[in-house]
């Protein structure tokens, strides 16, 4: 077993420099290599003090996650012992930190006896985001060095810290600035530890940032009534307040042990398994058929964005966001001039609520440059068009851009349902040629489709996909179908929330079960923020793919007749008050409703609350099988970033996908079966979801043959 830290002397100081490639994560060989450095320097009597660092570009990551599943976590030395032996070290321990030292790789530093930052580290305890709470005394020491405010704030977030933020609130002992010998000034830190008449003192020790906290008990019960709100349905934030509760009201020991069982429930809880199959879910992503380490990748040193409606300004934004410069084009002035002022706007609104200065809005704002020539595009290392869904007008643009620019320039569609290789077709290099599908608004949702076309070559998907990381985006490569991979599940989600209204449910008890279920709002809701009419013309748009067989409720149809557009005129699928975005169930949609039942001649009955989950979320499951036995997405946990992004499945559940295999596809598929027998129409079970269900298979597991 190869040795994954390595130990070397300094003068009088034991420097142990973790190395385990490429984000020195704490598994079993680390911590082996660590415990057996310390042990060697302590039985060296020229060895006075340990420095303990990271190899490469940070000092850790944190544990090995895949290590929870195996057992191996627990093997001893495990986290937790590690940090024991480094905190009851009689040679005080320096922590070297750089890059990123983060759950695991956060928790070591705060057991050692000084802890020495390079500017611009991020350092954090990020287990909250896989369903955990920190399992190594995270909960314990933090507060004890920075105040139990500070530490609530960062570990029921899982936000980092910086190091120059540490070193202010005490974390950081010394802070290197950029540029600095981080293990020389760790060095001289330890040195100077060594030298001290009085050993130092032990984090867990420390007694004086608690102090505050002890003497205000409703401090808890505050932090437990943001978190109800902040994070409805996540389980781990309430129980990182329990244990640093724990750290407040209990003896260290009492504290430590309170930590640990609460992580091995966490560990083990369903929601920790969706969080953490939905964090790898996310670099697998990148892993695409054709594409590999050596595929050569474009440079994208500039963007151009063809329209500055809601959708093109958005994106102009995410570029701007990025630092990346980009032009922005429209027809005519009028609509330019309308799509810069909602950038300014969006850059205002940002600017007002604190997350944004007003010097970085003007810097971004500087980088987006609009014009109405269209020529000038030319120069783009990159073209997303984002005007009107209508084939003929994108064909066109293609054809001029496929004369415009530069040959080695990609050209990129935002279209949510047209065919890429149609509009590639019009080119003379279809390989150049993606689709990169944004989600509404474009500068806040973190999804993007990119969509493969026939011809588009490995080197410009792996040049978006690097550009998605680029842009904050989660990239995930489909294949070309009808809508491709997000709507087309979306389709069958929303028909059938619609047919429920036809037999007896109305819009706020389908919308309430979303609700309960994590959805942040149920389809009506959504319908009538994305507005009414747009899906009105949606649906007169793609009645030339629908087959007439193929029926939809009319209700909505109804609304729109009735000029009820949704949030924008105060009146939707609910009714809403002047300035409000509060929706109030509104008795003339009722009364719609009801007629249009009557019309159809169907009996109105009771419908459950299990139904109506069942009834919304079996199908898109249903689809998302069909989705992978055409082979349009690479994988599963494809389809549950898109929902998860995309849509807000519940993080805590995994994504469709996934929560379809915890509740067993059997399962799944006999309610299917039952649905079909009952309405027919779009609800035949899926070839691969009958065959998985026969064989005890899950969709994880598996891949097109």
């Amino acid at each position: 077993m190869p040795n994954s830290a390595r130990f070397e002397r300094i003068d009088s100081i034991g420097v142990i420099t973790l190395d385990n490639p490429p984000v020195n994560a704490m598994s079993l060989r680390v911590r082996t290599a660590v415990r057996d450095a310390l042990a060697e320097g302590t039985m060296d009597a020229g060895v006075r003090a340990f420095v303990i660092t990271g190899g490469g570009k940070l000092f850790s990551g944190g544990a090995d996650i895949r290590e929870f599943d195996t057992g191996v976590s627990n093997q001893s030395p495990n986290l937790p012992e590690l940090i024991a032996l480094v905190e009851d070290s009689a040679k005080p321990v320096v922590a070297a930190l750089h890059g990123t030292a983060v759950g695991g790789g956060c928790e070591l530093p705060l057991a050692c006896h000084a802890r020495v930052a390079l500017a611009g580290t991020q350092i954090g305890l990020s287990e909250v985001t896989l369903g955990l709470v920190p399992g190594a005394g995270g909960t314990q020491r933090l507060p004890r060095l920075i105040g139990v405010q500070a530490a609530l704030d960062a570990i029921v977030t899982g936000k980092f810290l910086s190091a120059e933020k540490a070193h202010e609130l005490g974390l950081v002992d010394v802070l290197v600035p950029r540029g600095g010998d981080l293990v020389q000034a760790a060095v001289a830190l330890a040195q100077q530890l060594a030298s001290a008449e009085k050993p130092p003192t032990k984090t867990r020790d420390r007694e004086e940032r608690l102090a505050e906290a002890r003497a205000n008990p409703g401090l808890f019960a505050e932090a437990r009534k943001a978190v109800a709100k902040r994070s409805r349905g996540f389980e781990a934030p309430l129980a990182c307040i329990d244990c640093v509760e724990a750290a407040v009201t209990r003896p260290f020991a009492e504290g430590l042990a309170f930590e640990r069982d609460t992580f091995q429930h966490c560990r083990t809880s369903s929601q920790s398994k969706a969080q953490r199959h939905a964090f790898f879910a996310e670099r697998e992503a990148r892993r695409v058929r054709g594409v590999g380490e050596d595929t050569k990748e474009l440079t994208i040193r500039k963007g151009a964005v063809l329209g500055c409606g809601t959708m093109g300004g958005g994106i102009a934004m995410c570029f701007a966001n990025a630092g990346i410069p980009v032009m922005v084009t429209e027809g005519d002035r009028a609509a330019l001039d309308r799509g810069m002022d909602t950038i300014r706007k969006n850059y205002a609104s940002s600017v007002s609520k604190g997350s944004l200065s007003a010097a970085d809005a003007e810097a971004r704002l500087a980088l987006i440059e609009p014009t109405l020539d269209f020529d000038r595009v030319s120069g783009a290392d990159i073209v997303i068009e984002a005007v009107f869904e209508s084939m003929d007008l994108k064909r066109e643009i293609f054809g001029k851009l496929d004369k415009l620019c530069r040959a080695d320039a990609i050209l990129a569609t935002n279209t949510s349902s047209l065919d890429v290789n149609e509009i590639a077709d019009v080119t003379s290099r279809p390989g150049q040629v993606v689709g990169t599908h944004f989600f509404s608004p474009a500068n806040v949702m973190r999804l993007l489709e990119i969509v493969r076309g026939a011809k588009t070559s490995p080197e410009v998907l792996a040049t978006t996909l690097t550009l998605s990381k680029r842009l904050g985006k989660v990239g995930v490569v489909v294949g070309v179908c009808d809508s491709f991979a997000a709507n087309r599940m979306l389709y069958p989600y929303s028909r059938q929330a619609q047919f429920l209204l036809e037999e007896g449910a109305l819009p706020e008890q389908v919308d309430r079960v979303l609700y309960e279920f994590g959805f942040p709002m149920g389809p009506f809701a959504v319908g009538d923020i994305a507005g009414i009419d747009v899906g009105y013309k949606i649906r007169q748009h793609r009645e030339h793919v629908r087959p007439k067989d193929l029926r939809y409720s009319a209700i909505a149809d109804k609304l729109y007749e009735m000029g009820r557009y949704g949030q924008k005129t105060g009146k939707g699928w609910y009714l809403y008050e002047t300035g409000s975005r509060t929706p109030i169930p509104d008795p003339e949609v009722t009364a719609l409703i009801v007629a249009a039942s009557k019309d159809l001649g169907i009996e109105r009955r009771e419908i459950s609350d299990e139904e109506i989950l069942q009834r919304c979320l079996y199908p898109l499951i249903n689809e998302g099988a069909r989705i992978l036995e055409e082979r349009i997405a690479e994988r599963s946990s494809d389809l549950d970033l898109v929902w998860l992004h995309g849509y807000g499945f519940p993080r805590y559940r995994g994504g469709p996908m996934f929560w379809a295999d915890s509740l067993g596809l059997d399962h799944v598929h006999e309610v299917m079966h039952r649905f079909y027998e009952i309405h027919m129409d779009w609800l035949e079970p899926a070839p691969l979801l009958g065959r998985l269900a026969r064989e005890g298979g899950t969709f994880g597991d598996w891949r097109p043959t």
